[in-house]
């Protein structure tokens, strides 16, 4: 009866009111969609934060999400995260470092884990600033041993090749190592940002178990991802960072840090499914010298799955760059390149 009803009345509309009625509804449906499938449903503050370990600073783009470990006299490592697993992902690696007395330093990028979403660019610039000011904020006036772990392997190389002063050692763990295009969809307005929103980032959390060889090991991962996912901007952050490995010149970054003569570990996971390890030509074409690390029986978080073998090869690493090691010899970004220092 009630159905009946309905139809009655929609047939007793004029044309251009129901043909109004009708778009009404083809724009509701979607926006009803977009509302239902999108996971974030809330804004990041303190009250959020107040149960999450580590601490804060404010930065001229937002407020800051890092973790110290080890001595304060330690010498300095900064551990940068991939494209969107945050910082927890180096917590053997940290353990590991601060153990043996180094000073750790580990930070959640702009638009991940527990730092703010701003409404930013997310390329190169962007990540260099955020990791600038975090340094001078922790008065970490000396180079330290960079990490960069996939797209955070993007994130260091650049930030060695426009701060070269301020980076003893590099070392990536299965890095980003070539531009990528994104899919022509996400560049069409309105359309692009929805679909990434709905059917791109809901399913983030149940695909961070593809980056083992051995997810089984791992029990809880996707789980311990998905309270970021609900903070507005998440999503955003991570299309953007998408977008700019499209126009990132890693061949120009690579280079220049050749001409700096920063000394560079290259570790692999010789079963990574996510970047290949046939990506590391790329790094070890373009900067001589680098020491190369293929880790059997590991996937694309080598660091993980091997975690004794890496913490060895990097602390053996670090003994062959010692600190004593003269950083002066590197002129700052805004001079002449230095011969490498091999």
């Amino acid at each position: 009866m009630l159905r009946f009803s309905v139809r009655i009345v929609s047939l007793s509309l004029p044309p251009m009111r129901r043909l109004i009625a009708v778009l009404g509804l083809v724009l509701l449906l979607p926006f009803g969609y977009y509302v239902y499938a999108n996971p974030e449903r809330l804004t990041l503050n303190d009250q959020g934060r107040a149960e999450v370990a580590g601490q804060y600073v404010a930065l001229s783009a937002g407020i800051t999400h890092y973790e110290l470990a080890g001595p304060d006299t330690g010498r300095v490592a900064v551990l940068v995260h991939g494209f969107s697993v945050p910082a927890y992902i180096w917590d053997s690696t940290s353990r590991a470092l601060a153990l043996a007395g180094h000073k750790v330093i580990r930070y959640d990028l702009f638009g991940r884990g527990w730092s703010d979403r701003p409404d930013g660019a997310y390329d190169g610039a962007f990540y260099d600033a955020q990791l600038s000011e975090l340094l001078d904020s922790l008065q970490v006036a000396g180079p330290v041993d960079l990490f960069g772990l996939s797209f955070g392997g993007f994130v260091a190389a650049h930030f060695a090749s426009t701060h070269p002063e301020r980076v003893r050692t590099l070392v990536f763990v299965d890095p980003v190592t070539q531009s990528a295009q994104s899919p022509k969809l996400l560049s069409v307005p309105v359309i692009g940002p929805a679909y990434w929103q709905t059917r791109v980032v809901p399913s983030m959390a149940d695909n961070q178990t593809s980056d083992f060889l051995h997810p089984e090991r791992f029990p809880g991962w996707a789980d311990r991802y998905r309270p970021q996912m609900q903070y507005r901007g998440f999503g955003r952050a991570l299309r953007r960072s998408r977008g700019t490995l499209g126009t990132a010149d890693f061949p120009a970054m690579y280079a220049k840090i050749a001409r700096w003569g920063i000394p560079v570990l290259l570790v692999w996971g010789k079963q990574d499914q996510t970047l290949t390890i046939a990506g590391a030509e790329h790094v070890r074409g373009a900067i001589p010298g680098t020491e190369f690390f293929p880790v059997d029986s590991a996937g694309h978080l080598p660091h993980l799955e091997q975690a004794a073998a890496f913490n060895e090869r990097v602390f053996a690493f670090f003994a062959s760059h010692p600190v004593e090691q003269p950083a002066e010899s590197r002129p700052p970004a805004t001079g002449s390149p230095a011969a490498p220092r091999r």
